[in-house]
């Protein structure tokens, strides 16, 4: 437990707000996840996992060609890129299921944006030897065509979500009814660090490998901390994984990048700690993008997995503090930051991460040479090449 969490709260962001059922299945994941995360057999098979078969630690690259283009502070890059099956989203799909297996679940079910959540709780699921159902909207479906059959290779079953925008909060509230229905057999593995309690501390503390594995990395590396440290924001769990290794250092600087889209009209972006106010959706209150009824409003990226109108707990009260930065890209930038990393350093980036590898370049021209910047660059671009090439070509 941090120091700033309290039974489930961050501040007053966090809680449990679910049908009667619901909350006491969460209650009963908590006390679990409780017990097991002391457990040293739980703690040593989780740490075999992550080193025989996701391929950690991931490494810190020196963005040399990015570095050079911006012409201030170096750029560094964690690259969950590397980690199996291509995004940071392995970290948390491992943990949850092997709670699942502890629990005696015979099923996990989960949503999925841009399909890497999908594509790793999926794999999760084979390793195990678990059932698999993840609900994905249509619109993302279409877009994340490589990742939907990555997920049926691997044995899932793919539910399509045609209501609303058909992307990814229908996607949660799709899930979440089939999670009535059958949570006795079933863990719900949510893939950001939103949702009910225990999931946004559950998730951090499995994410939170990324921070501690950057933070010895770095020290490595440079012989310092780095000064800068930049995520992308959507739910927020890769952000909140790196940030876990240095929110206790005052000297680092701490930004997370959301998703302006196409600009700050309603429904052209999804930059919710930029431009949301308190609310409660799937289970949990934090800041919401809300229409003019107080309903979540709707929301737009070109990255499928930032396009939530919700965010995590934790970053809320991050930000209520003033402890993390919340800053916003472009679509553009992000496009721009896509096509420039391919070139100056031979990474394709996810769509998301290319959000903060954007801002990180604009923060780095700013800074001067002896500064340095760390980017989490939460996945790679496979899934995303064929709708860019198609929407924007090849530059």
């Amino acid at each position: 437990m941090t120091i700033h969490e309290k039974e489930g709260f961050f501040g007053p962001f966090g809680g449990c707000f679910l049908p009667e059922e619901l909350t006491q299945e969460m209650s009963r994941v908590a006390a679990a996840y409780r017990r097991l995360k002391a457990d040293p057999e739980f703690i040593n098979e989780l740490a075999y996992i992550r080193k025989h078969y996701q391929g950690r630690p991931t490494p810190v690259t020196f963005a040399k060609g990015l570095t050079s283009l911006a012409a201030g502070a170096r750029i560094y890059l964690k690259r969950e890129d590397l980690n199996h099956t291509g995004a940071h989203k392995l970290n948390h799909c491992m943990g949850e299921a092997l709670l699942a297996v502890k629990m005696g679940k015979k099923k996990l079910l989960a949503e999925t944006g841009a399909g890497q959540h999908g594509v790793a709780l999926a794999t999760a699921a084979a390793y195990f030897g678990l059932e698999c159902e993840i609900h994905m909207g249509a619109v993302d479906i279409a877009k994340e065509k490589p990742n939907v059959t990555r997920m049926r290779l691997l044995g899932a079953k793919i539910v399509p979500v045609t209501s609303g925008q058909q992307s990814l909060k229908e996607a949660v509230d799709s899930a979440f009814e089939t999670y009535r229905k059958e949570y006795p057999t079933t863990l719900y593995c949510i893939g950001s660090v939103v949702g009910p309690h225990p999931f946004p501390t559950m998730v951090r503390d499995f994410q939170s490998v990324i921070g501690q594995e950057a933070r010895e990395q770095m020290l490595e590396l440079t012989g310092g901390l780095p000064g800068h440290v930049v995520a992308c924001v959507g739910g927020g769990s890769n952000a909140m994984g790196l940030f876990a290794g240095f929110l206790e250092d005052k000297d680092v600087r701490l930004y997370g990048v959301e998703p302006l889209g196409r600009g700050t009209n309603p429904g052209d972006h999804a930059a919710t700690l930029s431009y949301g106010k308190e609310g409660v959706l799937h289970g949990f209150k934090s800041f919401l993008l809300q229409d003019g009824q107080g309903r979540p409003a709707p929301v737009y990226s070109v990255a499928s997995g930032l396009d939530y109108p919700g965010v995590g707990p934790e970053h809320a009260y991050l930000k209520s503090i003033g402890r993390v930065s919340y800053v916003t890209a472009t679509d553009q930038e992000a496009l721009d930051a896509f096509y420039t990393l391919c070139k100056t350093d031979g990474i394709i980036p996810a769509l998301e991460s290319a959000h903060a590898v954007a801002y990180a370049v604009k923060l780095a021209r700013g800074l001067d040479k002896e500064d340095s910047v760390l980017v989490n660059l939460s996945g790679r671009g496979d899934k995303d090449v064929d709708f860019v090439v198609s929407s924007f070509g090849v530059r």
